[in-house]
């Protein structure tokens, strides 16, 4: 069995469910469901003994000594965090907690763990933490793209939080020799996305007819990886990567925002046309948010040269899979759009599009 954290939010319930397609190796998931984890992600496993679901939180230690204790997991896939660059900037402290609290709290009962195994049974056992990009900071438009060595320079409370963890999991490796890897990924799309991260937000605004938010220029560039890319990644990485190493995990797709937009919006004028004229009538430009970096790039050769990865989808590929996945998924989509999702948009885009006027 392997325990996967965060495994009803968008990257860990398209893990699981990518897992358990692959193989039929048990999941242990441990998840706290806040806002963005959904149990309807993982209905198709509903009834399927091979997948135990824990309503949990990783900072509750006693929890997790007793599932190490149950369940004796061979491995551990670290998915659970925050992950919002614009909730960071509006509540900080719930990034520090998980991210950093939750990930000390999981790698000290991993390492408990850990110490009751023998032999082969504790050369085997890793624990994987999967992070992101925006922990080496921001490119300019000529710079080379993020390698492992690149040097940390998170530049909000969100990337700060993750790179903490990430040093966390560094120090744990060299300090009591837990058998840890890394990964550090560029922004993912796909099913189950929350609607609040600029793809989905764009497809369900258009599909509503309301305004789709562009910060400040557009011009902003990211680098794409579709999220079932993704999940055969790490599975590369739990299955094969070297203790104590890092591997940059990109889709080789840097897209600026607008035109990831006007993309999105010329799928959408192909296959759910609107009768009031093309969707890219709804581009609005609003203020840009604080800090917001402008180019992420990630140099992914060290997972091929090593591990032979590289991912299957291309971007005009994985955005139609995207975009169709939520046109036949309307109910899904209605149902995480709660009182609380209106909220949060109000809060966050409703003043910057006056500020923009």
């Amino acid at each position: 069995m392997i325990l996967v954290t965060g495994g009803a939010g968008f990257i860990g319930s398209n893990f699981v469910l990518d897992w358990l397609e692959s193989g039929d190796e048990p999941v242990l998931n441990l998840d706290a469901l806040t806002y963005a984890g959904n149990l309807r992600n993982l209905e198709s496993l509903r009834g399927d003994a091979r997948h135990v679901f824990v309503h949990g939180d990783i900072c509750d230690r006693a929890l997790l000594a007793r599932l190490f204790a149950e369940h004796r997991p061979r491995a551990v896939v670290h998915f659970a965090a925050e992950s919002h660059v614009d909730r960071s900037i509006h509540g900080p402290g719930a990034f520090v907690r998980t991210n950093v609290e939750g990930t000390f709290a999981l790698l000290e009962a991993a390492r408990a763990h850990w110490n009751t195994l023998e032999g082969e049974a504790k050369a085997a056992f890793r624990f994987h933490h999967v992070s992101t990009d925006e922990v080496y900071g921001s490119l300019g438009p000529a710079d080379a793209p993020f390698s492992e060595t690149h040097p940390y320079q998170p530049n909000s409370p969100y990337s700060a939080s993750k790179a903490a963890s990430d040093h966390l999991v560094r120090a744990w490796h060299h300090t009591y020799g837990l058998p840890v890897v890394t990964s550090n990924c560029s922004n993912n799309y796909g099913p189950y996305h929350f609607p609040e991260k600029l793809i989905p937000l764009v497809i369900v605004n258009a599909l509503a007819g309301r305004p789709l938010p562009i910060y400040g220029d557009g011009l902003n560039v990211r680098d794409w990886l579709y999220v079932r890319d993704h999940c055969s990644a790490v599975r590369a990485v739990l299955g094969c990567g070297r203790p104590g190493e890092t591997y940059n995990i990109g889709g080789w797709n840097e897209k600026t925002n607008i035109e990831i937009v006007r993309t999105i919006c010329a799928l959408l004028d192909e296959l759910r046309p609107d009768p009031a004229g093309s969707h890219a009538r709804l581009i609005t430009f609003v203020t840009d948010r604080p800090g917001h970096d402008r180019r992420y790039a990630i140099d992914a050769r060290k997972i091929e040269r090593e591990l032979g990865w590289r991912p299957a989808e291309t971007f005009d590929s994985g955005i139609r899979k995207t975009v169709q996945w939520y046109l036949e998924n309307a109910a899904w989509v209605a149902e995480v759009q709660s009182g609380a999702y209106r909220d949060w948009v109000a809060t966050n885009y409703d003043a910057r599009r006056e500020a923009a006027r």
